[in-house]
This record gives C-alpha cells, sequence and structure tokens, in this order.
C-alpha cells in the first residue's frame, strides 16, 4: 500500500498553535494544537511543538510521506526564514528553518499569517482560478497578502503588502506600529470597537453599546446588534466599510487586481462590512477601473482547518511548480532549485 504524501502546516497565534498534515487535495489529517505561551522562549514554543506531533505521527508514520513543513506567524521573513521581533511574543530574532532542523530535515518555508491566507485561497479556496487579488484579513489588526501574476508580492526583504499600515487620516488614532492614522485602527475589530465609542459621544440614540465597557465590546457584539437595528452599530459599519473602500481603491491603482477576498472574524459580518466597501470602493476608483474589481468573502474563513490549510499550501505552491522561491533554496537546504 502506498503513502500518502503530506504537509505539515502549522499555524502560530498569540493564545494557541494549530497544527495538522495536508494532502495536496487539501484533506486535513491529524489535527491539533497546544497553547503558544508567548511570553516565553521560541525554542520552548517548538520543542512543545514536536513532542505533541510527534507522539501522534509516529503510529501512523508508515501511512504517510512528509514532504516539507509550511509555517504561518507574525513576522516571519520567508526569504530569510525568519520570525523577526513579532509584537506581543518575548522572541526577538528567530531563525525558524534551523530551529525546525533540529526535528524534521524537510523544506521548510515561512510568512505571515495574511499570505499564508493568500497561499490557502488560491489552492483551496476563492482565488483558485485567480491571479491577481488582494487578500485582506480582518481580525485584531489588518492584514494583506497581495498576489500577482500567481505569486505572492514579499518585496525586496519580505514584508511587503502592509496595507494595514497605509495612513489613511493623518494625525488620526495612534496605532501599535508607533504611527497615528493607520487603516488598522479604523478597519479591524479593535477598530470598529474604537468607531463606536466615538460614535457614542457625538450621538445621544439610545444604544445596547451604553451598557458596555470599552474592553467588554467585541465585532461580535456590533454585528448582532446592527442585525438587530442599533443606529450605532449601523454606523459604525458604514464608517469602516467607507475606509476600507477608499484604501482598496488606492490599492487598486497600484495593482489592478481581479478582486479583493476579505478573510476573517470582522469579514464574518458579511454584507455589513461588504456593502459599504463596494460602494465606496466604486466611489473612489479611477474610471478604468470601476466595475471591474469583485470583493468576495474567503471561502476557507469557516472552516475550522483555514490556517492549517493556508500554511500547508505554502509548500504544496512550491511543490506544484516543481521549484523553490530562489531567495529560500540555501536557507532549505536544497541545493538544486528542485524538490523532485
Amino acid at each position: 500500500m502506498s503513502s500518502t504524501q503530506v504537509v505539515l502546516g502549522i499555524d502560530i497565534g498569540g493564545t494557541n498553535t494549530v497544527f495538522g498534515l495536508v494532502d495536496e487535495k487539501g484533506k486535513c489529517y491529524l489535527k491539533n494544537q497546544i497553547p503558544t505561551e508567548a511570553q516565553l522562549s521560541a525554542d520552548f514554543l517548538f520543542s512543545r511543538l514536536f513532542d505533541s506531533f510527534n507522539a501522534e505521527y509516529e503510529p501512523i508514520q508508515a501511512d504517510f510521506e512528509l514532504v516539507g513543513i509550511g509555517l504561518g506567524a507574525p513576522s516571519a521573513n520567508i526569504f530569510k526564514g525568519t520570525i523577526e521581533n513579532p509584537s506581543n511574543f518575548n522572541w526577538g530574532y528567530v531563525d525558524v528553518v534551523n530551529l525546525i532542523g533540529k526535528y524534521y530535515a524537510l523544506p521548510v518555508l515561512v510568512t505571515n499569517d495574511a499570505n499564508i491566507a493568500a497561499v490557502g485561497e488560491m489552492m483551496y479556496g476563492a482565488a483558485q482560478n485567480i491571479n491577481n487579488f488582494i487578500l485582506i484579513t480582518l481580525g485584531t489588526g489588518l492584514g494583506s497578502g497581495i498576489v500577482v501574476d500567481g505569486n505572492i508580492v514579499y518585496g525586496k526583504d519580505g514584508f511587503a503588502g502592509e496595507i494595514g499600515h497605509t495612513i489613511i487620516e493623518e494625525n488620526g488614532r495612534s496605532c501599535n506600529c508607533g504611527r497615528k492614522g493607520c487603516l488598522e485602527t479604523y478597519v479591524s475589530a479593535s477598530g470598529i470597537c474604537r468607531t463606536v465609542f466615538e460614535l457614542l459621544s457625538s450621538y445621544n440614540d439610545d444604544s445596547v453599546f451604553r451598557g458596555y465597557s470599552f474592553n467588554s465590546l467585541t465585532s461580535k457584539h456590533i454585528q448582532q446588534a446592527a442585525l438587530d437595528g442599533d443606529k450605532i452599530a449601523n454606523l459604525a459599519f458604514e464608517i469602516t466599510g467607507a475606509k476600507l473602500g477608499l484604501a482598496l481603491a488606492n490599492s487598486v491603482a497600484h495593482l489592478s487586481p481581479e478582486a479583493i477576498i476579505l478573510f476573517g472574524g470582522l469579514a464574518l459580518s458579511g454584507d455589513l462590512i461588504i456593502n459599504p466597501t463596494k460602494i465606496h470602493l466604486e466611489k473612489n476608483l479611477l474610471p478604468i477601473y470601476k466595475g471591474t474589481v469583485k470583493i468576495l468573502s474567503s471561502s476557507l474563513m469557516e472552516s475550522e482547518n483555514a490556517a492549517i490549510l493556508g500554511a500547508a499550501a505554502l509548500i504544496w505552491k512550491e511543490i506544484n511548480k516543481n521549484e523553490i522561491i530562489p531567495e529560500v533554496v540555501e536557507n532549505i537546504g536544497i541545493k538544486n532549485n528542485k524538490y523532485h
């Protein structure tokens, strides 16, 4: 009986790290998670991760051929194979490829969560037949993965595509990056919560949110209140979509994508965020682009395996091209620029 080729997909989050085996068609095997414990060292995380993985993998190892490891992580650099000073982690600079090499001598690729999501959409989701698109992740912050001619745009240093840190309001809201007015301070789960409290101070209308503290409010609360007809909630979505639509109109002028895909918790609000975004995108587009750019919801977003699929797709995409990104060849130990 022949073994099934699989990739180990790993996604490192601030709270939990998830992992699983994924075959080329996107079937997920042996999925699990462990607490990240981001205040502790990266060495400690990977030691626990591979202890947990090996305990489950070794009894079934004969059924599978592990061909690579794909990893999503904050502040990851695909060219260097590193994670570099991630926010909310006590890590500093981590050589991920060498660290994983202590456990498995396999090709390893690492990039950030938005790029992972974009590759996952190309392999298994809404972008399977789209070669030029922008994926926007709407979580605590705003991440973006840019795909041009079927390839993720990494830039010269591996950190290209930070649409969330384009300035949408001069001298606007303070951002964790140290600047003011970044898009993600307005368009994200945390950003829409800030908008709600600004609106509460400007309007006298009754609102369910007048009983909330800032720390207790979530984007899910805002979504439900909007569906229930709360004026403040609906205004918050309108303002959020307007700012996102404007920012994306500028991105379209740079990239001329076929589609924009929304992914993440705030994107689960569906038409509440999509409709105002579409309106303000079209309003601000150059005439040559009007009516040409689709806004889609991720088709992987509601899958419990989305992060694992995206991380694994990073390796599968390169295997399918029968080559590896030239800049990372030396890092992952493939000397002839080929997997086979």
